[in-house]
């Protein structure tokens, strides 16, 4: 198949071409004519150029002025005054006075009233103090333990003790007086406290609470 092929003349493009160079110089001969009137258009108007000045400041504020002093005037009348308070009368008292003086009395002193004297009866003396003694009940626990330090060191030992007795015949506090060693107060001690016993002194028949002197001997050959 054979696609077909029309041959055209060349004339004709070279017409064509013609033709529109002929309307492209139609187109620019209008503008340069028509540009006059553009141009004549715009120098017709003037434009007016002004500087433009500053601002001038605001006028300065005048100071308020001062209001004049009204001076008080004096009244004319005279200012209103308080009745007095205290009412005259007519009566005006009358002092009489006298030349006479009396004479001053004494005054009357009165007798200062005494009883009888006061006797005061001399203290009775008080009844005689019977000494505490030992309860011969408990007699056998009067001798303390023999200290098994002084035992071995085979030694002998004495003890002198004061004893505070209480009313119901036991011993309230051991001092000591003299001891060989202080094992056998120790002794002394320990015993006096839970063991003896003694009978309490006496004043008037009433118990009473007493110290005494014991002595308290230590020998190997009792053992």
């Amino acid at each position: 198949m054979y696609a077909e092929h029309r041959y055209q003349p060349q004339q004709s493009r070279v017409a064509s071409i013609g033709a529109s160079l002929l309307i492209s110089v139609a187109i620019i001969t209008g503008m340069i004519y028509s540009a006059p009137n553009v141009v004549r258009a715009l120098t017709g108007t003037v434009v007016e150029a002004y500087n433009v000045k500053d601002i001038p400041p605001p006028p300065p504020i005048d100071p308020p002025k001062e209001k004049p002093k009204v001076e008080a005037k004096t009244p004319t009348q005279p200012l209103p005054t308080a009745p007095d308070p205290v009412v005259k009368t007519d009566s005006e008292p009358v002092l009489r006075t006298t030349p006479d003086i009396p004479p001053v009395q004494p005054d009357i002193v009165k007798p200062v009233e005494v009883g009888p004297p006061v006797v005061v009866e001399p203290a009775k003396p008080l009844p005689p103090l019977v000494g505490a003694r030992r309860d011969p009940r408990y007699a056998e626990a009067f001798q303390p333990n023999y200290p098994a330090s002084e035992l071995r060191a085979q030694r002998d030992g004495r003890v002198s003790v004061r004893v505070l007795v209480s009313a119901d015949g036991r011993v309230k506090a051991v001092e000591q007086v003299s001891a060989t060693s202080q094992a056998f107060f120790e002794a002394t001690r320990q015993q006096a406290l839970s063991k003896w016993r003694f009978k309490p002194a006496t004043r008037g028949g009433v118990a009473e609470e007493s110290w005494m002197t014991l002595s308290v001997t230590f020998q190997i050959k009792d053992q």
